[in-house]
């Protein structure tokens, strides 16, 4: 993110479409937000690749579905770079089985092309917040979706990367998991938000997740989410 003029920050967004209307509507509510600065465009992944690396956006909104490099190699891509890109996917109701495995490729979470103006711009803050973009209700369906697909080598990897955590933090990745929000979690733990950022962090650093989508995930996998 780059410093505004008026002492904050601006987030740079990089748009990943296809189409050129969705693309030019995207941009246009963005421009509504003050501290969200649209950088670059591209009409698929590897365009969105070298963008990506010449202006270094913050975040990049993805279409799942694009010709070429498609929105889940891009994925991927786009959070391998250093300094890594976040990724959040543009997609319909009819891509949710390509977004669980952008997910799985390390997006932070997926909003719909039809969504609410104001609902983008906060899935953008969000997003450069390092937040996963997911209602509690989403996370559950789609990592649920993932277990069943992959449940016996998923279970198994799972459990091997949790033994790692402490027993506190075991209690975190399970509210995490079930989607609550880092508030939520301090509160039921009566503890600052603070002292979950802290769980949170060493919770990713352990897991070898990119983000809290991953980490709820392996929590599903290990069956922890179903303890919350």
């Amino acid at each position: 993110m780059t410093p505004a003029a008026e002492g904050g920050v601006i987030i740079r967004v990089l748009l990943a479409d296809d189409e050129a209307l969705v693309r030019a509507g995207v941009r246009l509510i963005l421009r509504h937000a003050d501290d969200i600065d649209v950088v670059a465009e591209a009409g698929n992944g590897q365009e969105a690749l070298e963008l990506a690396a010449r202006e270094r956006p913050d975040v990049a909104l993805v279409d799942v579905r694009m010709p070429g490099t498609d929105g889940l190699a891009a994925a991927r891509l786009l959070t391998a770079l250093d300094p890594p890109v976040t990724v959040v996917m543009l997609t319909t109701f009819g891509d949710k089985e390509n977004v669980t495995r952008a997910l799985r490729a390390g997006a932070n979470g997926f909003v719909l092309k039809d969504c609410r103006p104001e609902e983008l711009i906060q899935a953008v803050r969000a997003a450069a917040a390092g937040d996963a973009v997911l209602s509690p209700a989403v996370t559950a369906h789609v990592v649920r979706r993932i277990r069943q697909d992959d449940r016996a080598a998923g279970t198994r990897e799972a459990t091997e990367r949790v033994a790692a955590l402490t027993g506190r933090e075991r209690e975190v990745l399970a509210m995490l998991g079930s989607g609550l929000a880092n508030a939520q979690i301090a509160q039921r733990m009566g503890v600052e938000t603070g002292t979950v950022k802290v769980h949170v962090g060493r919770i990713l650093a352990k897991l070898g997740a990119a983000n809290r989508v991953q980490a709820a995930i392996i929590a599903y996998e290990a069956g922890l989410a179903d303890r919350a």
